[in-house]
């Protein structure tokens, strides 16, 4: 009998870590987005830099509640990036990857995630950890997003630039339009580890 119960436990701990492994090995994970954005300069006064991804372009996978059941919002955020087309020189650019909120708290409503870095075209990746967002406690989580806004901006030090890094705002906006880029940002929940393979659209 006391055998029995024994190898009972023992099966049941040998189960429990499987399932457990399983889970690890499996990413919950989504597409918030792909898509491929044309920037002019003509554009870029007039919306401050800023491009925009609308609830109707966002994943319908993408939960109300972004806690529960699987917890995105401390989990961690994806970015490939494609650069397809940008100006003659070495600028150093990246996006601003802005999530706007259903709710806001703390006197705002967005927080924000950093692209790549770059300075010619080609392909550029990053995982970035979501809470380390800028500003993520100014976003209620629990009630989801209704957008998300791309920023561009020059790679500048903080002391140079702070509060104009707008590509916008720069002595010569022909170093940074027009340009071409694809972006995807992928959602994965928190203990959990981005699976490229399934991205779909993604080249190996």
């Amino acid at each position: 009998m006391y055998v029995a119960c024994v190898m009972k436990r023992k099966l049941i701990l040998t189960l429990i870590t499987f399932f457990i492994s399983c889970l690890a090995l499996n990413a919950e994970q989504f597409v918030l987005f792909d898509k491929v954005f044309t920037f002019e300069k003509k554009d870029a006064i007039p919306t401050k830099s800023h491009l925009r991804v609308s609830l109707e372009e966002l994943s319908k996978e993408m939960p109300k509640n972004w806690r529960s059941p699987h917890n995105f919002a401390d989990g961690s955020v994806y970015v490939y990036m494609e650069v397809l087309d940008k100006p003659k020189g070495d600028e150093k650019t990246h996006w601003s990857l802005c999530y706007i909120a259903n709710k806001g708290q703390n006197g705002s409503s967005y927080a924000v995630a950093p692209s790549p870095h770059y300075t010619e075209t080609g392909k550029f990746e990053i995982v970035r950890d979501m809470k380390k967002l800028w500003q993520k406690d100014k976003v209620v989580w629990e009630k989801g997003i209704k957008a998300v806004t791309l920023v561009t901006k020059a790679s500048k030090s903080k002391s140079e630039i702070k509060g104009k890094a707008h590509a916008h705002l720069q002595p010569n906006m022909d170093l940074f339009f027009p340009t071409k880029i694809r972006v995807i940002m992928v959602q994965v929940s928190e203990g959990s580890k981005v699976d490229k393979s399934k991205i779909p659209g993604l080249k190996k």
